[in-house]
């Protein structure tokens, strides 16, 4: 399967059922044998909320993993921060 197919289902998945994704960060080959794929995703988190309250942004990072036909099968939210914050690694 392409990336930019991949991209496109990912996308898709988060427009649906999380939040719209602010960029993708990976998309690796799962070292699985079963074929599938691993991404990284970020996404603002609760962005109205964060702008009523002039809240400086949060920006979620989340692993996701795909079947070989490029379907999410799991995801999970690792770290959040605010937007602004620099990360020292």
């Amino acid at each position: 399967m392409a990336i930019k197919e991949l991209l496109n289902k990912i996308t898709e998945f988060f427009n649906e059922n999380v939040a719209p994704p602010f960029k993708i960060t990976s998309v690796e080959k799962s070292e699985s044998d079963e074929g599938g794929w691993t991404a990284t995703v970020e996404v603002i988190e609760e962005k109205e909320y964060m702008k009523r309250y002039a809240k400086d942004e949060m920006l979620g990072t989340y692993h996701v993993e795909l079947d070989k036909d490029g379907e999410v099968t799991s995801f999970k939210r690792e770290d959040i921060r605010y937007r602004s914050k620099v990360d020292n690694n």
